[in-house]
């Protein structure tokens, strides 16, 4: 089983959010499929077959979260050195081809924003980049093709999710 990197707050997020599921929304929807039972003829009850199709969604994110929390590993980047890149790293790269500065943070899955420079511990670019110390060169295979960098800096910065 994989164990899945995470930060406290991501682990309580989702953690309450499995509870809320369970404990709250599970009974709702059971009250409003009894409710639409009552109705009538099941074969044209559109207030059933809504309800029974949210239970589905709903009980395959019980499943998911269950999972996922079942296999967190609740991470504090702020102790470690950051001298090399490892999980909650802040890296600031250069892009050979055009010259351009890129800054990425590694993060769990869950916490994966590409567009916010949060990019998931699973990604290519992340797992290209673990290990590895300011000054190195790092070749990536991303889907535009293969893109070589520069590591100019590695820190840890407070990450904001």
């Amino acid at each position: 089983m994989q164990k899945e990197p995470m930060l406290r707050k991501t682990y309580i997020k989702l953690s309450e959010e499995l509870e809320q599921l369970k404990t709250v929304e599970r009974g709702k929807i059971a009250k409003v499929i009894d409710e639409a039972r009552e109705l009538g003829d099941l074969k044209e009850n559109a207030e059933y077959h809504a309800a029974k199709d949210k239970q589905g969604l709903m009980e395959a994110r019980i499943a998911e979260l269950t999972d996922i929390v079942g296999r967190a590993q609740v991470v504090d980047p702020s102790t470690f050195a950051h001298e090399r890149v490892s999980f909650g790293s802040t890296v600031i790269l250069t892009d050979h081809a055009t010259d351009e500065d890129i800054k990425y943070t590694i993060v769990g899955g869950q916490e994966s924003d590409p567009q916010a420079g949060l990019i998931s511990i699973h990604s290519p670019m992340a797992r290209a980049l673990m290990g590895k110390e300011e000054g190195d060169e790092v070749e990536v295979i991303l889907p535009s093709g293969k893109k070589t960098y520069d590591i100019d800096e590695v820190l840890y910065e407070e990450i904001k999710l």
